[in-house]
């Protein structure tokens, strides 16, 4: 079953206001500017019950929404008090490597309208936020410069990065599926708007306010304290991660019916729980003063103190879905062959079939199994083995049986090739990313 959904988690000190009669998740036609012409009758992705051929208008190939919302754990960035750093995500069928922007926006699945668009405006680096002002958008750009910032103050390039790494992944924001007459980079810009008409969405930290659940240095929760008040403020079940007993993430899934422009995203209970124990949670608050970034100013006058409390570090880090086809990357060095053998020679080409939470593999030497430990591909494997695919950062990592860990008797050097066991019960250990080809 092909399947498909956007993630995105969000957190924050902000209020907002919803109709009577209507829910957070009814607020999505904000920031609207094109329209797919797709509606929202179809099928709904991770549901579709026959095979979908307009990818303009069902989202895949797809992945399951497991959004992360925010990390409390301080780092180069400082976060203000009632604050917290957020992970937006959107589920993608890609990961691009970390690097050189430009590279990126030039090659990630060949497609260049960003930077190709933003180039003829400007040569400076605002390519994002001059795209974003050239096209009608800067209620979206002025948004973004005070909640969606860089922890490192780069917005621009963190803009894009998301973008070009992880936006030109979606079959509904291909540039055949824009209205007729879209300028170019319009599909950047509905990625960059339905970011923030999501993001909007979900005013986590005022539901958790509002059940008398502050941040603080000395209250602990139960976890079932936790779910419940933000089940009854929105009607549906995040899914809580914990970095040791403190909270570190809040994980909103939705399924998306229509075009990832302007459809409907269906939210829905998270599918699995998240790491957080049963008691004992903390909420701790953050303080400090924010970082200025470029992009946008840190705000200033009267208003400040109200500005800083509203004001957010936000990283959207977009989670990897599963590709069709992908390399398998040793964290060391090489990767893996047909034969499902380490190596650092030319790497294998892998098709993976399902879902990040369970797919199968082969190679041009047949289906893939784990077999007594160890990792094989061939024609000797009649039945292929259930892998699944685990976030970590900007990776998608390869699991067995929930965990990342593999291990060979020694590195691969030349044309000399090691076997590949899970788990870490030989000499040398080591992760395997999945790499979108």
């Amino acid at each position: 079953m092909l399947s498909a959904a956007l993630l995105l988690a969000a957190l924050g000190g902000l209020s907002w206001a919803y109709p009577s009669g209507t829910t957070p998740f009814d607020d999505m036609h904000v920031f609207k500017r094109i329209s797919s012409g797709c509606g929202t009758s179809g099928q709904t992705s991770c549901h579709n019950t026959t095979r979908q051929t307009d990818l303009c208008c069902f989202e895949s190939p797809g992945v399951r929404e497991n959004p992360r919302s925010f990390r409390l754990t301080r780092r180069s960035f400082i976060i203000l008090s009632r604050v917290y750093c957020f992970r937006l995500r959107f589920a993608s069928h890609l990961q691009g490597s970390e690097g050189c922007i430009e590279p990126l926006l030039k090659t990630v699945l060949g497609h260049q309208p960003l930077y190709r668009a933003v180039k003829q405006l400007d040569n400076t680096r605002s390519l994002a936020g001059q795209l974003l002002t050239a096209q009608g958008a800067s209620d979206t750009l002025a948004f973004m410069q005070n909640f969606w910032v860089d922890i490192n103050g780069q917005n621009e390039q963190f803009w894009e990065h998301e973008w070009s790494t992880h936006g030109t992944c979606y079959s509904t924001l291909e540039t055949s599926c824009l209205p007729s007459g879209s300028a170019r980079g319009a599909e950047a810009v509905a990625f960059f708007n339905t970011v923030v008409k999501l993001f909007k969405s979900l005013p986590t930290y005022d539901w958790l306010a509002a059940a008398g659940i502050t941040p603080s240095t000395t209250a602990t929760y139960t976890l079932s304290t936790l779910t419940s008040a933000l089940k009854s403020a929105s009607g549906f079940t995040p899914a809580l991660d914990c970095s040791g007993t403190s909270i570190n993430q809040i994980s909103w899934y939705f399924n998306l019916k229509g075009s990832a422009i302007d459809g409907q995203f269906v939210p829905i209970d998270a599918p699995k729980k998240g790491s957080c124990a049963s008691s004992g949670l903390k909420y701790p608050p953050k303080s400090g003063s924010p970082t200025t970034s470029s992009g946008g100013s840190t705000p200033t006058g009267a208003s400040t103190a109200e500005n800083s409390v509203k004001k957010m570090i936000t990283h959207l880090q977009i989670q990897g879905a599963l590709p069709a086809k992908a390399q398998l990357v040793a964290s060391s060095t090489g990767g893996l062959l047909t034969a499902g053998t380490w190596s650092v020679q030319t790497l294998a080409t892998y098709t993976l079939t399902g879902s990040t939470s369970s797919f199968t593999m082969s190679t041009s030497k047949g289906k893939c199994a784990v077999q007594s430990g160890q990792l094989t591909c061939g024609s000797g494997v009649s039945t292929a083995s259930s892998f699944s695919a685990v976030t970590s950062g900007s990776k998608l990592l390869l699991a067995f049986s929930g965990s990342t860990a593999f291990t060979s008797d020694s590195t691969p050097s030349g044309t000399v090739q090691q076997t590949v066991f899970t788990g870490s019960s030989h000499s040398v250990d080591y992760t395997i990313s999945i790499v979108s080809t």
